[in-house]
């Protein structure tokens, strides 16, 4: 037996279980969706659900206390951002990213891959890490994985990921290929850290560590990845490597070839996938959790999600339209401020029309959310896909006019 093999064992003997439960399995043959409940120290939250993300220890333009009026218990942290501002042990001194940011929810932390592999230029990977200067000052920093489970550590998230390699797309199959072993093998130390260092945060509280499947749009990278990383008995898994360029169709069959082994009784994370359409694709699939900047970024840009797809108030047709963002929808904003309002806003840069966009665009998310599960509990995902679909993508929206 190899060394690698050895250090798989005793891996695989030393992860503890997760703290989830799938409690609806769906009914309808022709899908994998489920509603399940993940068990973390700051929320018990319900699955398939959807997480803002909060790059710089904030979801941009909305507090804490109306994501939580919303309904929302879990959101993201970025590693990348938080090491080169505060840093992490300016979060670690000031009692962990909770109590820094104001946030009583469970949160997840990100590796920084992605975003570290973005740099393109400013990056040079090897096997022992990635060195890249930052995108703020240009001063140099290492990324390992021992580096990277202590930052998440200091950060004090109630998930945390493992530190991978985003491969570029495209890019040829060899280079996916080496991508995905360096992968694997930078999750095998990580995991060594984790058991060698501690699970608890800085904070004191356990942390649930996920691996990341790689392979690009490669029905054998991806379910080798699968297959390796099933092997280690790990908390939970991502799916990690798209939304970077690939169209829907190949999206979704990769996510297919990952559930397809990665086990049922863990919870499942979709990496960066926003677009409602996609989410009820991943969700089909048997996907468990998701997070994307859409909603967010989209809403600071006045591009709203609606029922009948989305639409952008700064063009000039909406400087007299008195009707709520989205008739349908029952949000705090829809049931205060019309179209009219809010383009005035971003016409005059106001900096409540980002709020109140950015209010809307997570309000439906969560609420999608929220149909999601009560479609799979009452073993009617299939119809209200269709049915959210057509409706969905009944308008196209007109080109932006930008009347300002």
């Amino acid at each position: 037996m190899s060394l690698e093999m050895n250090l798989q064992s005793s891996i695989t003997n030393e992860i503890t279980e997760p703290f989830f439960t799938v409690t609806h399995p769906s009914n309808e043959p022709s899908i994998q969706g489920r509603c399940g409940l993940l068990r973390l120290p700051h929320a018990d939250v319900q699955t398939p659900v959807f997480m803002p993300v909060g790059t710089q220890a904030t979801v941009k333009a909305i507090p804490p206390q109306d994501l939580e009026s919303i309904g929302y218990n879990l959101i993201l942290g970025n590693t990348y951002h938080l090491h080169l501002r505060p840093g992490e042990e300016s979060i670690a001194a000031l009692g962990g990213l909770h109590r820094f940011s104001g946030w009583r929810g469970a949160m997840l932390t990100d590796s920084g891959g992605f975003q570290v592999f973005s740099l393109k230029g400013l990056r040079k990977i090897t096997e022992e890490g990635v060195l890249f200067q930052s995108h703020i000052d240009g001063s140099s920093h290492m990324f390992t994985s021992e580096t990277v489970m202590k930052i998440q550590r200091d950060i004090g998230a109630d998930i945390i990921m493992a530190w991978d390699e985003c491969a570029p797309y495209p890019s040829s199959v060899e280079y996916q290929e080496k991508a995905m072993n360096r992968t694997h093998s930078w999750l095998l130390r990580c995991i060594c850290e984790y058991n060698n260092s501690g699970r608890l945060s800085t904070g004191g509280w356990p942390q649930a560590l996920f691996g990341i499947v790689q392979g690009g749009v490669e029905e054998r990278l991806r379910r080798e990845s699968s297959q390796f990383l099933t092997s280690l008995d790990l908390p939970g898994y991502a799916v990690g490597g798209l939304a970077v360029g690939e169209d829907a169709l190949h999206r979704l069959e990769a996510i297919k070839w990952c559930t397809d082994i990665l086990p049922k009784h863990k919870p499942r994370y979709l990496m960066g996938v926003g677009l409602p359409t996609d989410i009820l694709d991943a969700v089909s699939a048997g996907i468990d959790m998701f997070d994307c900047v859409l909603p967010t970024r989209n809403a600071r840009n006045a591009q709203i999600f609606t029922t009948t797809g989305t639409l952008n108030l700064r063009n000039s047709k909406f400087r007299e339209d008195t009707s709520p963002l989205d008739p349908k929808c029952k949000c705090a904003v829809c049931q205060r401020h019309t179209k009219a309002y809010v383009h005035h806003l971003f016409r005059v840069k106001e900096m409540l029309g980002a709020y109140l966009t950015t209010y809307h665009n997570l309000f439906f998310y969560h609420n999608l959310m929220q149909q999601i599960r009560d479609a799979i509990q009452s073993g009617s995902f299939v119809t209200f896909k269709e049915t959210f679909v057509a409706e969905y993508l009944s308008a196209e929206e007109e080109p932006q006019d930008d009347d300002q």
